[in-house]
């Protein structure tokens, strides 16, 4: 009996080790490596060149590139937090981007805690004294405010109540435009723009960054990554709405993809609600400018609109560097992006708290106009979503005080079969928090942009 007692013990220890998460950690931050990934989401077509990684099943996938912070899930584009690393030749992803962006797109209705949805707050932007982006054709101001309009019609012909910010040509502060926003808790917020820039073209979209993570709008890293805003509370939420409208914005209007990205503009990071800004072309660029001016791509951008809500409501329903370090979390308690404090002098990192519910950095990124990028590519993406596609991205916080995080890690779905442990002699860096690493997938799912100049937007 003693025996046979012993010998449960050894299986189901070889059990727990075989679903393991490998965190290696250098410099700070730590990672997980591509392979570790595409085995817990059930991807077993892996796929290596010498600087890229690609896995996958069926129509599901996950791309990446040596240190690049370009990403793709199912083919769709996201803007990695921290670029992708190297570590005994294979390409890890970090932690941060693990837990709040590839988790929440890989499996949008393991959110917990979504509220339901049945108002929609659309947000043109600019208006009155305040043009916004000019092209040959008209002001930026025009064109949304006809975008959302147009929007307004067919969803409420879906059955949703629709709320505009501003229903006219006048001017809104970005203060006020919250306020709107946060009158309405079971809604989502949905901010239209047109990018300018040089000869930049295509669609991007922007989901609030998560706490210790920069602004890809700002100018590096800032003690204010590491203050919680108001919407980081909503941070699964928000990437999988921004998953959604990306994808739709992308398959609808076969523009080039210039990728989902973090920023902390007031109208996202204030409300209380999922939300996401939208920017559908680049006025000042003559081609997508007088798309942009014509009546077709203004409705197909609506169209975009609506499937994006559609989809996502119906997938959320609810060198002086250390040596590395390997640390095997059990993936049932899966890595949590708990904060650490990293001293350079001694090459330490501690951890500094337990994991919490998400709480993570806010800024004061409220210019009198939001940073718009620009950048001089075309291409048409295909990336579909539908209704069992998913969605869901983050920078470098200072080297002192790291934030404290995160989400309680998702449930698993289905036990997993006992498999070998991985070796324990992997590492990466991490200079910010950890946060709980997905649980057991059930599998779910639903595009480099150029160089960038910044303007300033107002809303």
């Amino acid at each position: 009996m003693p025996r046979l007692l012993l010998l449960m013990v050894l299986f189901l220890t070889a059990a727990v080790r075989g679903g393991d998460w490998q965190v290696y950690s250098v410099g700070g931050r730590d990672y997980l490596s591509m392979d570790n990934i595409a085995e817990f989401y059930n991807l077993p077509s892996v796929k290596r060149s010498e600087r890229e990684v690609t896995a996958s099943s069926g129509l599901r996938s996950l791309r990446a590139s040596a240190n690049s912070a370009d990403f793709f899930i199912n083919n769709l584009k996201f803007i990695l937090s921290y670029p992708t690393v190297v570590h005994d030749g294979k390409i890890c992803v970090s932690r941060m981007d693990l837990v709040k962006l590839i988790e929440p797109v890989m499996r949008p209705s393991a959110i917990k805690n979504a509220p339901t949805i049945d108002t929609i707050v659309l947000d043109a932007g600019h208006g009155g004294h305040d043009n916004g982006a000019m092209s040959l054709w008209g002001p930026e101001k025009t064109f949304a405010l006809d975008v959302v309009r147009r929007a307004k019609a067919l969803l409420q012909a879906a059955g949703y109540r629709v709320i505009l910010t501003r229903d006219g040509d006048y001017f809104v502060p970005l203060e006020d435009r919250v306020r709107i926003a946060n009158q309405y808790p079971h809604a989502i917020f949905i901010a239209v723009h047109f990018n300018s820039g040089g000869w930049g073209t295509g669609v991007e979209t922007y989901s609030l960054a998560p706490r210790g993570v920069p602004s890809m709008m700002a100018d590096g890293p800032s003690v204010s990554d590491l203050v919680q805003c108001t919407g980081n509370a909503r941070d699964a939420e928000n990437i999988a709405l921004a998953t959604a409208s990306h994808a739709a914005l992308v398959v609808k209007t076969r523009m080039y993809d210039r990728g989902l990205k973090r920023a902390r503009f007031v109208v996202i990071r204030d409300i209380a609600i999922p939300g996401v800004l939208l920017e559908c072309g680049f006025q000042s660029n003559p081609y997508d400018g007088k798309m942009i001016a014509t009546p077709l791509y203004r409705q197909t951008l609506a169209q975009a609109i609506l499937a994006a809500v559609t989809n996502y409501r119906r997938a959320v329903g609810g060198s002086g560097a250390p040596a590395p370090r390997v640390e095997t979390i059990a993936r049932d308690e899966a890595p949590a992006v708990s904060t650490t404090d990293y001293d350079t002098s001694t090459g330490r990192t501690a951890a500094t708290a337990a994991p919490t519910p998400a709480s993570d950095a806010s800024t004061d990124e409220k210019p009198a106009g939001d940073e718009k990028p620009a950048g001089d590519e075309k291409a048409a993406t295909d990336a579909k979503v539908g209704s069992d596609t998913k969605a869901a991205t983050e920078v470098k916080p200072s080297s002192d005080a790291k934030p404290s995080s995160d989400d309680p890690p998702p449930k698993k779905r289905k036990p997993r079969p006992a498999a070998k442990a991985e070796p324990e002699d992997k590492a990466a860096t991490d200079k910010t928090a950890k946060s709980p690493a997905p649980k057991k997938p059930a599998a779910e799912a639903p595009a480099p942009a150029p160089a960038v100049k910044k303007k300033k937007k107002a809303s």
